[in-house]
């Protein structure tokens, strides 16, 4: 167990995130360790994502001491390289067996579960990483902010783009007007959602390895098929592809562009006003999500930027993409043009009046355009803001007193809240125009739309 020591962490105002971490008193505090010592570090959800995790943390210097999968056949080679840590189904009992030898908590989850994972590593007095999306809904993304500024934990979302040199680099660029006055970006994803009409049938009793209630978590129980784990084709597990990919792709605009300072609360943000959404999609359908969408969110203006449109094009929304090939002057490759290797599978541009930012698809990497206009600018790294020395390291100092990472959860609470908008606007009839209220938290001409803001937890599951 680390000799660990209280910290008070004073307000601070990171430029780049742009967001104040407000400190409540009385609050249980989350603990940072002495700079020389390793963090114990529990991993729950070791498969998929959480796979990164097995080796990345060790190999940058800290202990992982608890591994936690409600599915026993998850990488069982970390099982086995990591052998002192001690093994779970259940976060809960993991947190109370091991509470007071465990630091911190990454969650890589699947979405439906990053909230509840999270909110009990925090109120354990745990710092968390989770993986993108923050959660799957406004009002758990809320919450978590919320539990992290009263906690005062050190926070991080797995947006890991926000950590490339160009990344910064282009938020500069951004910011200093190189591209001129932005008021219009465009992000894309060629993926669409699954548009399933009926539920599974049939499925059968759950693997012997495999705990079926603990998988499902605060969502309604049902019986197991092997489908149901399919999570972005359903909206009780998923956020499809507005949280696989739009937590990284809209990222940058929204983080250059200070979207972010709408949701500050009114003594810090004079200029408090609505964003209004609107969305164009293949269909309503609150099973599963559309096979295409379109939507647009109307962004008022703060911090001195003027008005500015976000629009989000999924799947093959038509006339998307002629849309964004005429605009960048380009073709895009999503398996049947240039090297057909879904090269563009997702992206944005930022456009402003003198060019714009051409961005991949995790906001790592980014172009100039017209290239001629912007010859001898170099794209590399930053000049003026912090480089970062790693999107796992940033959150690693934060934990031990430092400053907070760019990705902290008052900045993601933000970002996923809107993009989790999107997912309600498509659960709407084509062409609505919601009105949302960042600081409340509320859409406030929509009664329908505001109730799919929260989501029922079945019995025994809380934030």
């Amino acid at each position: 167990m680390n000799a660990l020591l209280p910290r008070r962490r004073f307000l601070r105002h990171v430029v780049t995130g742009g967001t104040a971490m407000v400190i409540l008193k009385n609050a249980r505090s989350a603990r940072s360790a002495e700079a020389n010592q390793k963090l114990n570090i529990a991993l729950v959800g070791v498969g998929g994502r959480g796979s990164w995790f097995t080796t990345t943390i060790p190999r940058l210097g800290e202990n992982i001491v608890a591994l936690c999968d409600v599915d026993d056949t998850k990488n069982p080679e970390a099982y086995e390289r990591l052998s002192m840590a001690k093994r779970f189904r259940d976060f809960r009992k993991m947190l109370d067996s091991m509470g007071n030898h465990i630091d911190a908590v990454i969650v890589a989850t699947p979405d439906h579960t990053h909230a509840v994972a999270s909110a009990a590593a925090i109120r354990a007095g745990k710092h968390v990483f989770c993986e993108k999306p923050l959660t799957r809904t406004l009002h758990e993304s809320r919450a978590l902010r919320d539990l992290a500024r009263s906690h005062k934990a050190a926070t991080s979302m797995g947006n890991q783009g926000t950590a490339a040199n160009p990344f910064r680099r282009a938020l500069e660029l951004i910011r200093n007007g190189t591209i001129g006055e932005v008021k219009e970006v465009h992000v894309w994803n060629s993926e669409g959602g699954a548009d399933r009409k009926e539920p599974p049938k049939g499925g059968g009793p759950a693997p012997d390895f495999l705990d079926w209630d603990l998988w499902l978590g605060p969502a309604a129980f049902r019986p197991y098929h092997r489908e149901w784990m399919n999570r972005n084709a359903w909206r009780d597990f998923g956020t499809c592809q507005l949280g696989n990919w739009g937590s990284h792709s809209v990222n940058l605009a929204f983080m250059a562009l200070r979207v972010h300072e709408l949701w500050s609360s009114p003594a810090q943000n004079s200029e408090r006003s609505t964003i209004r959404i609107e969305a164009k999609h293949s269909g309503v359908n609150r099973l599963s999500f559309p096979k295409w969408e379109v939507v647009k969110w109307s962004i008022p203006a703060r911090s001195g930027l003027p008005p500015i449109t976000f629009t989000w094009h999924n799947g093959r929304a038509p006339g998307s993409r002629d849309f964004l090939e005429n605009t960048m002057g380009e073709e895009l490759d999503w398996g049947d043009k240039k090297e057909k290797k879904w090269l563009d599978h997702g992206g944005a541009i930022i456009i402003g009046t003198r060019g714009m930012v051409r961005a991949t698809e995790h906001n790592a990497t980014f172009r100039l355009l017209p290239k001629d206009q912007f010859e001898g600018i170099q794209t590399d790294r930053p000049e003026k803001v912090e480089a970062s020395q790693g999107h796992e390291r940033d959150w690693l100092r934060a934990c031990r007193g430092g400053p907070p990472a760019w990705a902290n959860f008052d900045y993601a609470d933000a970002l996923n809240e809107f993009l989790m908008l999107g997912n309600v606007a498509t659960q709407i009839e084509p062409g609505t125009m919601l009105e949302f209220d960042p600081v409340a938290m509320r859409i406030t001409n929509n009664p329908a739309a505001d109730a799919l803001l929260r989501c029922d937890y079945r019995q025994g599951w809380t934030l």
